[in-house]
């Protein structure tokens, strides 16, 4: 298997990590410090991300890659998005933001997704991806149930 395939889709993957942290650090303050049930899944979720990149840091440079450690353009333009929309949304900013949550979750569970289907990673690299994407796919999940919650 060709390594130079696998870190960049790795790199790939690690924009998506960086644009999960810069979002989770964007509404940092905003809607986590007033809901404590938010604030201690959004902690747990930004530790377990960051070892998730060096997770993927350590994939690439095992492989001889460079790690792209930045977050990608789209991330940086929805982050920009959110923010002119968080502007105008006064009344229900918990709501919006989990709203925002969960679309960001389900764009990374989309990326790993296909970085899987893709078959072009090697078995190492693949178990990681997969227990990661677990791990997005469980995240997104709680925040669905809060969102759920508040809604009712």
């Amino acid at each position: 298997m060709e390594h130079s395939r696998t870190i960049s889709i790795l790199n790939d993957l690690l924009h998506i990590i960086n644009d999960r942290l810069e979002g989770f650090e964007k509404v940092e303050g905003k809607v986590w410090e007033t809901n404590r049930e938010l604030k201690e899944k959004y902690e747990h979720i930004i530790s377990y991300t960051k070892i998730m990149k060096v997770e993927i840091i350590n994939l690439i440079t095992q492989r001889g890659g460079n790690p792209e450690d930045s977050a990608s353009v789209t991330g940086t333009l929805h982050r920009a998005w959110i923010d002119v929309k968080n502007a105008f949304v006064i009344s229900d900013l918990e709501s919006s933001t989990l709203q925002n949550v969960i679309f960001g979750e389900n764009a990374a569970i989309q990326a790993y997704q296909e970085a899987l289907d893709a078959n072009e990673l090697d078995a190492e690299s693949s178990s990681v991806i997969g227990e990661q994407l677990k791990r997005i796919k469980d995240s997104a999940q709680e925040f669905r149930g809060i969102a759920e919650n508040i809604r009712s």
